[in-house]
């Protein structure tokens, strides 16, 4: 796509988890993320079945958000790939809204500003969660490297894991710390990505709502430049429909992301909570606090994107029937005014994202994870 609302980190995340259908390439990444995860929750889960008595319960909680982590990426992947034909049509789609574009001012602006609202959004997405796992990973192989720790079967691992092999040597214990690095790196760089495909789409649907908006105040304003002949009520209904097709689409490929994001977002925050918490009041609370508290914030920020894009997209889909009803439909003719009623009465029906088709993303969501997780960290404190 030679213009497009996705960001060049956004397509190389495509790109590289064989998210973009249709591919030569595609398929071989798609084999690499199955062996490469497939590996990684083996020894993860391992961990946690084989230490779940441990007397060390903030570690254990540590070793179950890392490889909850991990699975929300298996299941965002798998989703993804079984829907690749959605996603392939958005994408299409997203190419011939650049296409037919006009050269109008406002419009041209409208899209614009959405790309680059769309870019700015998946840096930060991106980039907060880059520098957690940058603390999240040196303050562990920093706290390795203490005097009770000196030798290597004893130091902490990036990821708790239980391996097949010993780690007896200096040079294994450096490169299983430089897999695990490598390895979690680029599984936060994933989930971060497919959260930056749904703030793109998102984005991108909203600014499709803001210049049909702008063709409704113009359509029947003597003063416009734009006349009737060029943009009429059909063309107006077929934009609205193109829209309520593009986020249906953009529902039927996150709506199970939300289900399973949010349940286990839920658990992740409570364990990093926990974690935090008991952590205040011991030698190494720095250590644990540089480790957690930005991996802490990145999640909440995962869990309240997804609630606010889905806010965003209601908001905006009611603004619809406003921009018809404040139009000057009373200039015109009956047989041509007539028409709007049909759009006014279809954008009643509010655009948004749901959660598994239960419940809509919104804010209050947002606030109903936040109470449920930190409901979660008083029973635990209360039985450990």
């Amino acid at each position: 796509m030679a213009t497009t609302t996705f960001s060049r980190l956004v397509r190389f995340g495509l790109h590289i988890y064989g998210i973009r259908p249709y591919k030569t390439t595609t398929v071989v990444f798609r084999v690499y993320w199955v062996i490469a995860l497939s590996i990684a929750q083996t020894f993860q889960y391992r961990y946690c079945v084989l230490n779940i008595h441990t007397d060390d319960f903030s570690s254990y909680m540590d070793g179950l958000s890392s490889a909850m982590a991990y699975s929300l990426l298996c299941i965002k992947l798998i989703i993804l790939w079984t829907h690749q034909r959605k996603f392939f049509d958005l994408m299409q789609m997203i190419s011939l809204d650049w296409k037919e574009n006009d050269t109008t001012n406002c419009t041209s602006r409208i899209m614009t500003r959405s790309k680059k609202l769309a870019r700015i959004a998946s840096r930060c997405i991106i980039g907060v969660q880059a520098v957690s796992v940058c603390l999240y990973s040196t303050s562990i192989v920093v706290s390795g490297y203490t005097p009770e720790k000196l030798e290597p079967y004893n130091r902490e691992l990036i990821l708790k894991m239980v391996l097949p092999f010993n780690i007896s040597t200096e040079l294994i214990y450096e490169t299983v710390q430089l897999v695990q690095f490598y390895n979690i790196f680029f599984v936060a760089f994933g989930i971060t990505s497919i959260n930056s495909i749904l703030v793109t789409l998102i984005l991108h649907v909203c600014g499709q709502i803001d210049i049909l908006r702008y063709r409704l105040t113009n359509i029947f304003s003597k003063n416009s430049a734009d006349s009737v002949d060029d943009i009429t009520m059909q063309k107006l209904i077929i934009k609205h429909q193109q829209i309520i097709t593009f986020a249906e689409n953009i529902e039927t490929l996150y709506t199970y992301i939300a289900l399973i994001m949010l349940l286990s977002d839920t658990i992740i925050i409570c364990c990093l909570g926990y974690i935090i918490v008991t952590s205040l009041n011991t030698p190494n609370v720095i250590a644990i606090l540089i480790k957690c508290m930005l991996f802490y914030f990145a999640v909440n920020f995962e869990a309240f994107i997804y609630c606010f894009v889905g806010e965003y997209l209601s908001a905006k889909s009611k603004m619809i029937g406003d921009a018809a009803y404040d139009s000057h439909w009373y200039n015109f003719p009956a047989k041509e005014s007539r028409m709007i009623l049909l759009l006014i009465m279809r954008s009643q029906k509010r655009l948004t994202i749901t959660s598994g088709k239960i419940v809509d993303l919104s804010l209050e969501q947002f606030t109903s994870v936040v109470k449920a997780s930190l409901s979660y960290i008083s029973v635990l404190l209360a039985m450990y």
